[in-house]
């Protein structure tokens, strides 16, 4: 044997080409497995440091730090990265010889079995060719234990503290953490803008409250960072429902919020090379601007939209033909924009007023009224309105009702006032039979389940038609709704027979003589529909012409019917109020002009009429005064001619203290008869009669003298 170690590849003249193969694959094995050994220790140091980074960048140390600390960091890093690396400038792929030793050592037999497999004879004796063969045969029969091992890097005689097991911990911890804010965390560590070279980076904040609230917006920072980050006095009141927009003109943009800030998608897209973020300020909390560094910490104080309050500010009043005057005082932190009137039914023995006197649930065919109310002024935060409606037509006319009041402003918060009950107004009919088919019409529309005493009712009135229905015309209206109530099945039929009743009603009480106001009702809403929409010059002129065509019938009527009274004063002149909607109209303030013809229609309201007792009693006494007045300058004439030194004494003879007296309460008194309720003029009344008493005795004690 002469040690020459041959290529186990080479042809294999003998039989054991398959062991050869083998050794040569359990040779590479090894090879590999000494050069992860020799390598994995100082990859291992690398890949921690690495690891390290990746904790730091997700952990977000790099957002909070300036530009300068975030250099020095990457800095530091990336030295000892190359630290690690150093030894492995120093590694050696492992030889062939290196490989045969680590099997002869994994192969736990001795005498080098994997380099005795290598081994060659130059020698020709046949004995000692005998022996190498015999030594052979018995090295190849133990080729199968010959094994190249697992590779043991023995990381713990590098790291015997473990802590590239803590890194590994902290890496997966901070992976989930970050979430989808993993590349932008590890990208600040790269953002050196101002450090290297100069940078204008640019960070705004703002706070916009809502637009209804009429606020202007809230500057939170300027361009520098000095201005911006001048201490705050404390946190800032803002409306709840604000906006805090932040917008960045370069670099990464990272804001941090708590408590009730929540970022929301722009409504409009940024200007372009800038960053912008919207956060919807819906209760207390701060926001941090992280990235660009250097920025401040705000902090808010949300202050919540109050709900509003509506009350009423006077009793509900009932205005002439069945018409209801609402009066009522609304209040707002920022204005309400809508308030409406509801009613629900009230029964006296039922306080829901859901039952009929059967115990039956009730079963109304019409819904209750409910109509928007007028509020003084757009947004209205504190003020009085008053709307009038015409109910005279609705079937609830009459009927007892508990009216509430809603507002609501522009967050949605909605206000109720305290229910208040009251009898729901309407037309006045005078003639019994008229009166009787509106109770039963009333009745009927209100429950359902009672058609049967309506009609027991209807049949009750066509007993004696020469004491009920004396004209054939109104027997047979009569017959009409009865048979058709008789035949009416359902709640559509049912309703027909509602408007049946309340068209015969009408025509028994007045014929057609309620058209005429009731077009003029009906002009006065289109024009102010038109007005609350925002119409056209042309469509108002157009509506303003039909209004004064409906007014001149109406007056045209309301003076024949005053002509057929003598007690009655002349018809009040509108001329003026139409002239002021039209100026107001012209010049563009329709709100204003809405409120003339809201006050247009309440004249309309309430005409004058006859004069009542208390008003003719004032009369009489100012007609008494009157006399009494001219007495006394007769007297003071005469007494002037019968002076004879009229230089030095005064020409008239001034009214004696008393009558002075009464003279000016009188004068007070008439005055306030104009527009005062029956109430008020009750009270003027026992005035009247003082003064009357006073101006007696004052006669009687003349007359003794």
């Amino acid at each position: 044997m002469n040690g020459v170690t041959p290529d186990p590849s080479d042809p294999i003249r003998d039989g054991d080409a398959l062991s050869r193969l083998k050794l040569a694959q359990a040779l590479d094995r090894a090879i590999y497995a000494i050069a992860w050994e020799r390598a994995w220790p100082h990859l291992a140091r690398v890949l921690t440091v690495v690891g390290l980074f990746l904790v730091v960048s997700w952990a977000g140390l790099w957002l909070v730090l300036p530009s300068i600390l975030r250099a020095i960091g990457l800095v530091a890093f990336a030295a000892i990265a190359i630290a690690a690396l150093v030894p492995l400038i120093r590694f050696r792929w492992p030889g062939r010889d290196e490989a045969l030793s680590r099997l002869d050592r994994g192969s736990g037999i001795r005498h080098r079995p994997a380099t005795t497999l290598t081994d060659t004879l130059s020698s020709k004796d046949p004995v000692a060719l005998a022996l190498w063969q015999a030594q052979r045969e018995r090295t190849l029969a133990s080729l199968k234990r010959i094994r190249a091992g697992l590779p043991h890097p023995r990381l713990a005689l590098h790291d015997p503290r473990a802590l590239r097991a803590l890194v590994m911990v902290m890496l997966v911890a901070t992976f989930f953490a970050a979430g989808d804010e993993r590349a932008m965390r590890l990208g600040a560590a790269f953002d050196w803008k101002g450090v290297l070279a100069p940078t204008n980076v640019r960070v705004d904040a703002w706070v916009t409250p809502p637009l209804y609230t009429g606020k202007p917006p809230i500057i939170l920072s300027a361009a520098s960072k000095e201005a911006a980050a001048l201490p705050a006095s404390g946190p800032l009141a803002v409306p709840a429902g604000s906006t805090l927009i932040v917008r960045s003109s370069g670099g990464n943009l990272d804001v941090a919020t708590s408590g009730g800030l929540k970022e929301v998608a722009p409504t409009e897209a940024a200007p372009n090379g800038t960053n912008e973020k919207h956060f919807t300020i819906a209760g207390d909390g701060s926001a941090h601007v992280r990235a660009p560094s250097g920025q401040p910490q705000w902090t808010f104080t949300a202050t919540p939209d109050r709900a509003p309050t509506i009350a009423l500010a006077k009793d509900p009043e009932r205005q002439a033909y069945g018409a209801l005057q609402l009066s009522y005082k609304i209040e707002d932190d920022y204005g309400v924009t809508g308030a409406a009137a509801q009613f629900i039914p009230r029964a006296a023995d039922d306080k829901d007023g859901t039952k009929d006197v059967d115990g039956k649930a009730a079963r109304p065919l019409f819904q209750p009224p409910q109509f928007a109310l007028t509020l003084p002024n757009a947004r209205t935060r504190n003020g009085v309105g008053q709307t009038v409606k015409d109910l005279s037509e609705d079937p609830y006319s009459g009927a007892d009702v508990t009216l509430t009041l809603t507002a609501k402003d522009e967050a949605g918060n909605e206000a109720r006032s305290e229910p208040f009950n009251m009898r729901l107004p309407g037309r006045l009919f005078t003639k019994p039979l008229a009166r009787a088919l509106i109770e039963q019409r009333r009745i009927l529309a209100l429950d359902a389940n009672r058609n049967s005493d309506v009609y027991a009712a209807l049949d009750a009135l066509m007993i004696a038609p020469d004491m009920f229905t004396p004209e054939a015309g109104q027997y047979l209206g009569l017959h009409s709704v009865a048979r058709q109530l008789e035949a009416a099945r359902t709640d559509d039929s049912l309703r027909e027979v509602v408007a049946s009743l309340w068209a015969l009603a009408v025509t028994i009480e007045d014929g057609n003589t309620s058209d005429v106001a009731k077009a003029l009702r009906a002009a006065q809403d289109a024009l102010k529909q038109a007005l609350q929409r925002g119409a056209s010059d042309e469509e108002l002129k157009k509506l303003m012409d039909n209004l004064r065509t409906a007014l001149d019938n109406y007056m045209r009527q309301y003076a024949q019917q005053m002509r057929s009274n003598p007690l009655a004063r002349p018809a009040i002149g509108v001329d003026d109020q139409m002239k002021r909607i039209e100026r107001l109209i012209q010049r563009g303030n329709r709100e204003a002009a809405a409120r003339e013809l809201d006050r247009l229609a309440r004249a309309l309201e309430n005409p004058p009429g006859p004069l009542s007792a208390e008003q003719k009693e004032m009369d009489e006494i100012a007609r008494e005064l009157n006399d009494l007045l001219r007495e006394q300058n007769t007297l003071r004439d005469e007494t002037d001619r019968q002076s004879k030194d009229s230089k030095r004494g005064p020409r008239t003879k001034p009214l004696p203290p008393k009558v002075a007296e009464i003279l000016r309460k009188s004068r007070e008194l008439r005055q306030k008869t104009r527009g005062a309720t029956s109430d008020q003029l009750d009270d003027l009344a026992r005035q009247q009669e003082s003064l009357r008493e006073e101006l007696r005795t004052w006669r009687e004690s003349q007359g003794a003298r």
